[in-house]
C-alpha cells in the first residue's frame, strides 16, 4: 500500500506537483467560502490526509467564524497530524474525524455541506467509483453548494468525462484548471444546480470507492 504519511512530503518542496495542487485548491476553497450566502458555513472534506487543504485557508479567512469542518481521514497519523495543526490555529470549530471516508455513513451528520472537497481520491480508484462518487456528491453538496476534486491527467485522461459525469449528476462547471506540471493535475470546481435533484433522494449506503493496492 502507499505510503501515505511519506505522500506528504511533496508539499514540503514548492517546485512539487503537489505543491502545486495545493496553491490552487486552496484559492478555489478560500473563493468558495467567501460566495456563500451570510450565515453559517458548513465545510466537508474526505480523505483530508493532514488537512493542508482547509488548515492553509480557514486561520485567515474572514468567514473563519463561520465555518464548521469536518475533516474525515482513514490514517490514525495523518489524522493526529491534522487534529494538532488545527489546535495550534485556534480552530476550534474544526473536528478531524478518523474514519472511512468512503462511507457515507461516517460523515452524515455533516451532510448537506456548503462546500466539499473530494481531493487526492479520483487518481487512486477506478472510474466506476469516481462516476459513484461524483453522483453521491449531489446528495452531500446543499443546493448552491460547491465541490472541489482534484484529478491527474497521465494517459488515460479521465478529466472530460469526470466533468461531464459531475454535469449529469446537477452540477454545473465554475471552473477547471490544469496544472502546468509533469502530471498535469486537474482542479474541478463545480456548483450544485438547485432543481435537478429529487427531494427524497439518499445517500448511498455501499462504500462510495475502494483505494486500489500498490
Amino acid at each position: 500500500m502507499k505510503d501515505w504519511i511519506g505522500w506528504h512530503e511533496g508539499y514540503n518542496d514548492p517546485q512539487s506537483s503537489l505543491s502545486t495542487r495545493l496553491a490552487r485548491v486552496q484559492a478555489h476553497l478560500a473563493n468558495a467560502l467567501a460566495a456563500v450566502p451570510p450565515g453559517p458555513i458548513q465545510l466537508l472534506s474526505l480523505c483530508a490526509g493532514q488537512g493542508h487543504d482547509v488548515l492553509g485557508v480557514l486561520p485567515d479567512h474572514p468567514r473563519r467564524g463561520d465555518v464548521r469542518a469536518l475533516l474525515v481521514e482513514l490514517d490514525p497519523v495523518n489524522a493526529a497530524l491534522a487534529r494538532d495543526r488545527a489546535k495550534v490555529a485556534g480552530l476550534t470549530r474544526i473536528e478531524v474525524r478518523e474514519a472511512d471516508a468512503a462511507l457515507t455513513a461516517n460523515y452524515a451528520d455533516a451532510v448537506p455541506a456548503d462546500v466539499l472537497l473530494l481531493c487526492g481520491i479520483f487518481g487512486n480508484v477506478s472510474s466506476d467509483d469516481i462516476r459513484a462518487t461524483a453522483t453521491a456528491a449531489a446528495v452531500m453538496c446543499r443546493p448552491g453548494g460547491t465541490v472541489l476534486w482534484t484529478r491527474h491527467r497521465r494517459p488515460p485522461d479521465l478529466t472530460p468525462r469526470l466533468r461531464s459525469w459531475f454535469g449529469e449528476a446537477g452540477f454545473d462547471e465554475v471552473a477547471f484548471e490544469s496544472a502546468p506540471t509533469a502530471t498535469m493535475t486537474g482542479v474541478g470546481v463545480f456548483r450544485r444546480r438547485t432543481s435537478d435533484l429529487p427531494t427524497e433522494s439518499l445517500l448511498p449506503t455501499g462504500p462510495l470507492f475502494t483505494f486500489r493496492a500498490e
